[in-house]
């Protein structure tokens, strides 16, 4: 006969021992802190780029408030004139002050007030690594007809563009520091509605830009493969 304590050691032997409870428990916890140590770092990395976006943004605006700055300081005299705008950085001037409607050549007005700009444009780029695009813009009339020199829009205001990127080349601004851009009726200032809105569309714009934005070569004439209509 199997003795009683006999029977109670097999017994204990026969179970399957688990693993202890605070074992489970730390494993548990130690899986919890790995995903939050996960977590943490996933939101410390947002804000970072977070905080760089922002950094880049601020210094890019306070650049750009140095530049309008710098400009105005440099075209004092001709704004005080109302001879140009100085909008965003970009200096505007009438195509009613420039050119006849429908024409590329200057008026002599016109040249006059190019040639003022070049000292004061001269002093601002020497300290800057930057060049000036020569944009032209016209309105959404269609070019006349008795006009056979130009097809489109398009074409007139890249004229228009070349024949001030010209005419600044010829009162001193060095031919690597200036090129010049067309756009056509596009990007308007103004509802084409009426004559008033219309003679604001119909414009030249000079802009400093970096000099890595210009990939042609200079005094080349960039803008949409589209042209708009208007003179």
């Amino acid at each position: 006969m199997v003795d009683l304590d006999e029977r109670v050691l097999e017994d204990d032997d026969g179970i399957e021992r688990s693993a202890p409870v605070w074992a489970v428990f730390g494993d548990l916890m130690a899986g919890l802190v790995g995903a939050f140590v996960l977590i943490l770092v996933s939101v410390l990395a947002v804000q970072m780029d977070l905080v760089t976006s922002l950094q880049t943004e601020v210094k890019k605006r306070e650049q750009e408030e140095q530049r309008r700055m710098a400009l105005e300081k440099a075209l004092a005299v001709p704004l005080q004139n109302g001879r140009v705008t100085l909008d965003n950085g970009r200096i505007g001037i009438s195509g009613n002050v420039l050119f006849a409607l429908n024409s590329d050549e200057l008026r002599p007005e016109g040249l006059q007030v190019l040639k003022s700009l070049v000292p004061p444009l001269q002093v601002y780029l020497k300290e800057r690594d930057e060049m000036l695009m020569v944009s032209g813009f016209t309105d959404d009339r269609p070019v006349q007809a008795t006009n056979l020199r130009f097809t489109d829009n398009l074409e007139l205001s890249a004229q228009r563009a070349l024949t001030v990127t010209r005419a600044l080349i010829q009162a001193g601004m060095p031919p690597q520091r200036v090129f010049s851009a067309a756009f056509g009726a596009e990007q308007p200032v103004a509802a084409n509605t009426d004559e008033k809105g219309r003679a604001l569309n119909r414009r030249v714009e000079i802009a400093p830009v970096p000099k890595s934005t210009n990939g042609s070569t200079n005094g080349s004439t960039q803008g949409p493969a589209k042209g708009g209509a208007g003179g």
